[in-house]
């Protein structure tokens, strides 16, 4: 259902989001890479981040699974996006890192275990993760969209149960976008 409300609000969300300003996050995500690393945008949305780290000198592979998002994406990216259920990803050891902002926050706590392992798999010996939740511990669906929240303590017993997965960066945002700024985000940069 979640994907229904992306095809039907596209535009809307990426009038929202295309503008918003993710510097302090990608500096924090860079510092774990070099230049060329392959990086898969999980739920790559408007396109936004995929285009930065392109620009930046990565090898980009951008995903989603709202056929408008990646639609949308795919012209600004001015290359292929591919439609992508995160729940049954195969990549094997193919990425230097995976982007997650703010997409894995809409797979349910019974789902998600099998995502996180997906996305180790997908991960090459030594790769970064990053990802985001909304911040809280609860799963609740608000105007046609799902969300899974995370604390730092309910997250850290998640990737406890991948003893191939360690946390080395937590930190807590206030969500960047006008209007939004009493919300706030769970940050996390997972290392295989």
């Amino acid at each position: 259902m979640t994907k229904n409300y992306y095809n039907k609000n596209a535009r809307i969300f990426i009038e929202n989001t295309i503008k918003a300003d993710m510097t302090k996050i990608y500096q924090k995500f860079e510092k774990y890479l070099k230049k060329g690393d392959r990086i898969l945008d999980l739920g790559c949305g408007s396109g936004r981040d995929s285009l930065y780290f392109m620009n930046k000198g990565y090898d980009v592979l951008a995903v989603d699974y709202s056929e408008e998002l990646v639609k949308s994406a795919s012209k600004l990216l001015n290359k292929e996006v591919i439609i992508l259920d995160m729940r049954e990803m195969d990549f094997y050891e193919e990425f230097d890192a995976i982007w997650a902002c703010a997409s894995i926050l809409h797979i349910n706590r019974e789902d998600i275990n099998n995502v996180i392992r997906n996305c180790e798999r997908a991960l090459k010996n030594g790769g970064i993760f990053y990802l985001s939740f909304k911040y809280g511990d609860k799963e609740e669906w608000r105007n046609e969209r799902f969300f899974n929240y995370y604390n730092e303590t309910s997250f850290k017993r998640l990737i406890d149960q991948f003893p191939y997965l360690n946390i080395i960066e937590t930190w807590k945002t206030k969500d960047v976008r006008k209007g939004r700024e009493d919300e706030f985000w769970l940050n996390m940069i997972i290392k295989k």
